[in-house]
């Protein structure tokens, strides 16, 4: 009996349940989507950590190494499982050619190295441990990512010829983040090209157990071993690694959800038109003595039929768009070990959303328990008691047309019908413009600043290389007379002891100089403005335990200073772990100097690079907008696709529920259409009244999703970009877009929407509905 009166409601409503069986799948999809890639990225990243055997503590440095030094003190503390010193060369960009492209706007530190002997091994696509030959040269997945090379292409470093024989996943290297890439070449050809570029140190150490890593930092500051450049932790290598794809991951979950409310709507109007449809059978069902429960079934048994297919046809889905959204995790990490169970997780996320839709269901029938059956036989529709319109009269009508008038005083008079249609109206602005605002805010020029790098033209590195302070002093004197640049300023990290709360001591990188000519987002306090002030990153304000107000004791020039903390910020740079400060010392070690340049006429830029690159051979040169294309832009770009794909999405969701609601009012409204038409008003005059109620609710909606948008949404974006190390993060709203050409597309919507669904009130006839 239920599988005839399924199919045959099923047959009678063919687009409301094709609609709604594609909301279901369109929930289910993405839920399951979800569920897989968190299981293969989480499987992947573990395996390419565990077959790589990374490191769980490395400490970059540059100049001399004292490796007996090294080796005894990890023979004597008993944490120490594995250690070796890995030799990494780097080499100008501009002495780099990989096919016909050379590697001169790269803003990466290009390096050399052997494979490892004991860890940290890089592997090839396979996930194998790379052996090379004499000859071949192993290059970085990104470079093959974007097209810079293929396998059989001839390299050439500093003139010397090598083939690209493959290319390599480095699980400390491969995201973009990273700001180093290592190629790989036998130890021959390193002996050959060693003496071509800096030499540079990463010390690296397995422990035996990972809890221990705080401890084992500490000891290995508290020691003065070799500290000069950033350090490095396996918990910080396996956020990094992760980040591109759980963004995209985060956004899909935040979709899901967000699409799982608006099928649960969908659900809702499309099952409250039903019974308007069907109150008068309902009522004779009740009249004779039918059971609630018995007529539930009905309803319920037609719901599972749908949200069972649509389940279906979401999870079919997910595994046919899986191999596209894993083929960046597959790339860059390889395989999941856990790649079994990611299906069954996309089943179990299926059925949470199949039985979230049953209950809810089964909530919304509740109502057939206070139904009436004399007023259903009666009147075949329900009518609700209009509620505070009470002071909203016609005849006190100054402000708005007639028509216009009874379309609000409608939706006011019945709210609880129409907050419905407001929740999916507030829904699809909020994932209108949420997407488009995180486009806006990342893609703009301003967007270093919560990365920890100001907003400036050009940027020049003087590192690994001998004489800084001089090379630094021969680039400050050249922009002092260089009339296209407005302004410029050097700062200079350099390496102290701090003191911690337990009063050991340990190593901090401070960045010495003038830290108002080119600010920062401080996420709590300000810029240091004395010199008895420093500002902290949020990593070492939060390792040190300090905050805004404190006092931290310094050792600079062999006594103890007293400073305190102006001011925390997110930084991106050097494993995150950064200070600034303006007072000055000229005993403590130059690790390296920074000089950022503002141009005054912005379209020299790329002049200027190359002709600083071109002058000053030893430092890197970058142009701002290239290091943001390079470090951000796939990520820009997906956010892009991802913001047009939800202003589709929405706009089509807007379209299906308004056009689902319509249904349900002209369903419910037969009776009071009925009425007005026999008072005179015309098939205009009731469009014109639906129009309003539509326009009405959907411009609460607007302003509604956008306060939401700049609130909420914020937060929520501000947590997926928290993942690059920012603490602190507000939205760059583009107010064309936000609010004028979203709520006019939204308006366009529900208009056509609303214009289709009100062909079925023309239909309604005097005689059918109005009955004494």
């Amino acid at each position: 009996m239920y599988y005839r009166i399924i199919r045959n409601d099923m047959l009678k409503s063919k687009v409301i349940t094709l609609a709604t069986m594609i909301f279901v799948s369109a929930a289910a999809m993405l839920v399951s989507l979800a569920a897989i890639l968190v299981v293969n990225l989480s499987g992947a990243l573990d395996m390419l950590m565990t077959q790589a055997k990374t490191p769980h503590f490395m400490q970059m440095h540059s100049g001399e190494v004292n490796t007996a030094r090294l080796t005894s003190f990890a023979e004597q503390n008993r944490n120490v499982d594995e250690f070796q010193v890995v030799e990494f060369l780097n080499i100008d960009g501009a002495r780099i050619i990989l096919g016909d492209r050379s590697l001169t706007n790269s803003v990466q530190d290009n390096g050399f190295s052997i494979q490892s002997e004991k860890f940290d091994y890089l592997l090839d696509l396979d996930g194998n441990i790379i052996h090379v030959s004499d000859g071949e040269l192993y290059v970085p997945i990104s470079y093959m990512r974007d097209h810079t090379a293929k396998v059989g292409d001839k390299a050439f470093v500093s003139g010397k010829e090598f083939t690209v024989a493959g290319f390599l996943r480095d699980s400390q290297m491969n995201s973009a983040l990273a700001s180093s890439k290592r190629f790989l070449l036998s130890a021959h050809d390193y002996t050959v090209i060693k003496n071509l570029g800096s030499t540079e140190y990463l010390i690296e150490f397995r422990l035996k157990d990972m809890s221990a890593l705080g401890t084992f930092e500490t000891a290995y500051a508290s020691a003065g071993l070799e500290a000069n450049g950033p350090t490095i932790t396996y918990p910080l290598l396996k956020m990094i690694n992760a980040l591109s794809d759980g963004i995209m991951i985060a956004v899909i979950l935040l979709v899901s959800v967000l699409i799982v409310i608006i099928a649960l709507m969908c659900i809702r109007f499309t099952l409250l038109a039903k019974i308007e449809e069907d109150y008068r059978e309902i009522g004779v069902m009740k009249a004779i003595g039918l059971r609630v429960s018995d007529m539930k079934h009905i309803y319920l048994a037609k719901y599972a039929a749908i949200a069972a297919v649509g389940s279906v046809i979401g999870y079919a889905l997910s595994l046919i768009f899986k191999g596209l959204l894993l083929e960046n995790i597959r790339l860059y990490m390889g395989d999941s070990e856990h790649s079994s169970l990611a299906s069954l997780f996309g089943l179990i996320g299926i059925l949470l959303i199949f039985l979230a839709i049953m209950a809810y269901v089964n909530g919304v029938l509740r109502r057939f328990r206070t139904l009436s059956a004399a007023e259903a036989i009666r009147g075949g529709t329900s009518h609700e008691a209009s509620t505070g319109t009470k002071r909203l009269r016609l005849s006190g009508n100054r402000w708005f047309n007639t028509n216009v008038f009874l379309g609000i005083k409608d939706v006011l008079s019945r709210k609880k019908l129409y907050a419905t249609m407001l929740v999916v109206l507030v829904i699809s602005s909020f994932i209108m413009i949420v997407p488009q605002n995180l486009y806006n805010t990342i893609s703009s020029k301003s967007f270093i600043q919560y990365m920890g790098i100001g907003t400036y033209d050009m940027r020049m590195d003087v590192q690994q290389t001998d004489h800084i302070t001089a090379k630094t002093s021969e680039i400050e004197n050249r922009m002092k007379n260089d009339s296209a640049i407005s302004k410029y300023v050097v700062l200079t990290t350099k390496t102290f002891k701090v003191k911690t709360a337990n009063g050991s001591e340990e190593n901090i990188k401070i960045e010495l100089g003038d830290h108002s000519v080119f600010p920062i987002y401080y996420s709590k306090g300000r810029a240091p403005a004395a010199e008895t002030e420093i500002a902290l990153s949020a990593l070492n304000a939060d390792e040190l335990g300090k905050k805004v107000g404190e006092h931290m004791t310094l050792i600079t020039e062999g006594v103890e200073k007293t400073l305190t903390v102006s001011g925390i910020y997110s930084d991106i740079t050097n494993g995150g772990k950064t200070a600034k400060a303006m007072f000055a010392d000229h005993t403590a070690v130059m690790m390296w100097t920074v000089i950022c340049a503002e141009l005054s006429d912005q379209s020299l830029v790329d002049q200027k690079a190359s002709e600083y690159k071109n002058r000053f051979a030893f430092a890197k040169v970058s142009d701002i907008d290239e290091f943001v294309a390079q470090t951000f832009g796939s990520t820009i770009s997906s956010v892009k696709k991802a913001s047009f794909t939800s202003i589709i999405v929405a706009l089509v969701i807007t379209l299906l529920i308004t056009l689902l609601f319509m249904k349900l009012l002209i369903a419910k409204d037969r009776y009071s259409i009925a009425v007005m038409k026999a008072l005179g008003f015309t098939n205009s005059d009731i469009r014109a009244q639906y129009i309003s109620r539509f326009v009405f609710v959907l411009i609460i909606g607007i302003v509604l999703g956008t306060l939401l948008a700049n609130t909420l949404g914020e937060l929520l974006a501000g947590a997926v970009i928290s993942s690059f190390g920012a603490s602190t993060f507000t939205f760059a709203i583009h107010p064309l877009s936000a609010y004028l050409l979203i709520p006019i597309m939204m308006i366009g919507s529900v208009l056509i929407a609303t214009i289709i669904g009100l062909t079925g009130a023309g239909q309604i006839t005097i005689s059918e509905n109005v009955k004494g």
